[in-house]
């Protein structure tokens, strides 16, 4: 069974950064997509950055220019670097990865943005 395991989450003022981090417990060198998807209370879970096909991106109109997703195949990990920070980025962050023959979710992570 794949594990994702993320981390980096917590609580940052408006304008901060974080990185969040998922590592997958499977190699993910030919994955087919992997990404961040967050939910806010009251809200639907929505994507906020996928890499597909193991170069293109792909992020929600609200975070470009923002956050940045990337790989590093070594350590099997996808990481979310999230600069300027809102108020309303936060949600709790899931972790997504596609391979051929299955679909994982990690845990979560919370992400709150507040002064």
């Amino acid at each position: 069974q794949v594990q994702l395991v993320e981390s980096g989450g917590g609580l940052v003022q408006p304008g901060g950064s974080l990185r969040l981090s998922c590592a997958a417990s499977r190699s993910i060198f030919s994955i087919y997509a992997m990404g961040w998807y967050r939910q806010a209370p009251g809200k639907q879970r929505e994507l906020v950055a996928a890499i597909i096909s193991g170069s293109r991106t792909n992020y929600a109109d609200s975070v470009k220019g923002r956050f940045t997703i990337s790989r590093d195949n070594a350590k099997n990990t996808v990481y979310l670097q999230m600069n300027s920070l809102k108020p309303e980025d936060t949600a709790v962050y899931y972790c997504n990865a596609v391979f051929l023959d299955l679909e994982v979710w990690g845990q979560g992570t919370v992400v709150t943005v507040s002064s």
